[in-house]
């Protein structure tokens, strides 16, 4: 198969998910021209689409634009739960926010989902969105008294949520939380049905098109074109116009998805969700997500994730990225009738100090700049949370949710606890990182990723199956962090704020907005190179193998 990051841009790594294999592409063309508008968004997942709608039907000339294809980010690498029963606990919202802030949270979600769900009726599109409960049961590793506080707590908040004995859909697991009216959907089709939508109302998306420049005044892309606007929303996972605050205030997240054939009519069609491995992380346990979707006349999928840990640092488990599918095979082989695995891929999850996204006003800007960031795992509802929110802050009218999501609010020097860990473990990792071998390239085997050192200085070298090495400076662009080499996607991740390039140093998700230096050097009888600025640009030259 065609490594998607090297021969296109349909997606941020080199496992190709289900989502995008089942939808069609939907072509848009790079900008080739100036253009002025009343609000560009930097971002063609889900996020940037959903402000870009509802920004257009409140009457505003919009354009998107996009480095790669849409929802090649992160959308495309959803598992699609739509929930509004979040996975960071509302017992554990309510010791954060409050009671009242707690009860504004999730009935955001809820409105959310409600809201998606009219716009699927009204633009007709055809994602496959049913609306199905949600079980939340124990993690042997948790207090069953979690479950007590969490249905005492989401009650509170108005949810509708009761105690069942019984795990429907698992044998032998219980007791467990039902939550009503939780939903699914294909996310690429909602997406490319939602910019179908855009367009046609008037708007412009823009793809293969990066912003290498973001201001107050609008974006300038990587050939020189300039949009500019009278206002200006970045949303691109992680922020690529704040360079300081906003990655300081949360943390990237690897997190690992399997899709395997079951019986066809064997499950409900539900979602299910444990309450996360405490003996891992206490302050942020890595759960476990399921649900079940449509596959052919004998099968449904099964699509199970989870054995997340911080980008670029698998120490916590001792277990490499592309080890996580096999621990995932077998918890799900414990609990669901599942028979052999059809497709797997890895997400990216940004995880906030409070667990609740930063959508508003970009800190330290002009007020006529935008973020949506801080997914937190449930960047579907974020994502049409920050379309409703925006489009009102932009339109000048008053939104209950503008203070609760207002990225003003993190204070780096009260960010608590699990802050703090995270930021160490980062830094650490990256200051630690030394050359795996003095051997330069001929250290490297064939299909692996490796920190060499070479006349005394440290490079991130890939060798691919042909034997040519793909050579990048190792310092990220954002802060100058040690890249790790993530085996399983064939990317350099950084540990400190969750940036990831391709094995060709293209900047695959933010802070990082600038690519690494790059060099391909062939097998043949030299030895000598010269990093290439990042530019793209690829110099090709021989080395010994």
């Amino acid at each position: 198969m065609k490594d998607p990051i090297k021969s296109g841009k349909q997606t941020s790594g080199t496992h190709m998910p289900y989502w995008l294999t089942s939808a069609p592409a939907f072509p848009c063309p790079s900008l080739d021209r100036d253009l002025r508008v009343d609000v560009v968004i930097v971002g063609g997942g889900i996020a940037g689409i959903s402000v870009a709608y509802e920004l257009m039907r409140s009457g505003k000339k919009v354009a998107v634009v996009e480095d790669g294809e849409i929802g090649s980010g992160e959308t495309g690498r959803t598992s699609a739960h739509l929930v509004f029963a979040l996975d960071d606990r509302f017992f554990r919202l309510v010791e954060r926010f409050g009671a009242d802030d707690a009860r504004i949270i999730g009935q955001s979600h809820r409105q959310a989902i409600n809201h998606l769900e009219q716009v699927v009726k009204e633009e007709g599109i055809e994602c496959e969105f049913e609306r199905v409960p949600g079980y939340l049961f124990l993690d042997p590793t948790d207090e069953p008294d979690s479950l007590v506080k969490e249905l005492r707590a989401a009650a509170d908040a108005g949810l509708p949520v009761s105690r069942l004995d019984q795990v429907p859909g698992i044998t032998g697991i219980g007791p467990c939380l039902k939550f009503e009216d939780q939903a699914r959907f294909h996310p690429m089709k909602y997406l490319t049905g939602l910019a179908g939508a855009v367009i046609k109302g008037g708007g412009k998306i823009f793809t293969n098109t990066r912003a290498m420049e973001v201001t107050s005044e609008g974006i300038v892309t990587r050939t020189g074109h300039r949009i500019t606007a009278d206002h200006v929303v970045v949303a691109t996972n992680s922020p690529v116009n704040d360079k300081y605050l906003i990655p300081l205030g949360q943390t990237a997240y690897r997190t690992y998805i399997i899709c395997a054939l079951v019986p066809k009519g064997s499950l409900p069609d539900a979602l299910w969700w444990d309450t996360g491995n405490h003996h891992v992380n206490k302050d942020l346990p890595p759960y476990h997500y399921v649900r079940t979707e449509r596959y052919d006349d004998n099968h449904d999928l099964l699509i199970c994730g989870g054995e997340d840990h911080p980008t670029g640092i698998t120490d916590d488990k001792n277990i490499p990225e592309e080890k996580r599918y096999s621990a995932l095979e077998q918890w799900a082989k414990a609990h669901f009738p599942i028979e052999r695995l059809v497709y797997r891929w890895s997400g990216q999850v940004m995880e906030p100090v409070d667990s609740v996204a930063y959508i508003g006003h970009d800190p330290f800007n002009k007020d006529n700049v935008y973020i949506v960031t801080g997914d937190s795992g449930n960047g579907l509802t974020h994502a049409t949370i920050a379309g409703m929110l925006l489009s009102d802050l932009i339109n000048g009218q008053e939104n209950a949710w503008e203070r609760i999501y207002s990225p003003s609010r993190f204070k780096l020097f009260t960010a608590g606890r699990t802050f703090a860990s995270q930021l160490l473990s980062g830094l650490v990792s990256s200051f630690k990182t030394k050359p795996t071998s003095e051997h330069g390239l001929d250290a490297v085997p064939i299909g692996a990723g490796r920190v060499v050192e070479i006349d005394g200085r440290k490079y991130g070298a890939y060798k691919d199956a042909d034997g040519a090495c793909h050579v990048v400076d190792p310092e990220c662009t954002h802060l100058k962090c040690t890249v790790k080499w993530n085996a399983d996607e064939k990317t350099w991740d950084c540990p400190c704020h969750g940036s990831r390039f391709s094995y060709e140093g293209h900047v695959l998700n933010g802070p990082a907005n600038i690519s690494l230096n790059y060099h391909r050097i062939v097998p043949a009888d030299r030895h000598q190179f010269d990093m290439q600025p990042s530019d793209g640009s690829i110099t090709e030259t021989s080395h010994h193998t």
